[in-house]
């Protein structure tokens, strides 16, 4: 093993020390984050339609999402499912509750429920 791959591994190791007891530096002021703080800091390199829980799942919201965000973000979508929630949300109008998500074509009622906590509005 050369000695790059060993820095290399050592990093990774540092990393993830780091990471698995929730802190980490604060880059402009040396102090160390809280996990909170961290996953604060973390959801501002989010999209706006997006959040961080506390559970750490990321939520998205299903009346502003780009079909991308929503097959990015939901278990069992891709782009054709996601392409349908924003062609229905087109047509029409705004979901007002996440049950309405159940009226797009494709979205069955297990499928919302697996994504229950994935989604806003």
């Amino acid at each position: 093993m050369n000695r790059e791959m060993k820095k290399g591994i050592i990093a990774l190791l540092l990393a993830c020390a780091v990471s698995a007891h929730g802190v980490l530096a604060a880059p402009s002021t040396g102090r160390t984050l809280t996990a909170k703080e961290n996953v604060q800091s973390a959801s501002v390199k989010l999209s706006e339609t997006e959040k961080i829980t506390t559970s750490g799942s990321i939520q998205v919201s299903i009346n502003s999402a780009s079909a991308e965000e929503l097959a990015q973000a939901l278990n069992g979508v891709g782009m054709k499912k996601a392409q349908a929630i924003v062609s229905y949300r087109e047509e029409n109008g705004p979901f007002k509750t996440i049950d309405d998500l159940r009226q797009v074509p494709g979205m069955g009622n297990s499928l919302v429920e697996r994504n229950l906590s994935h989604l806003k509005l």
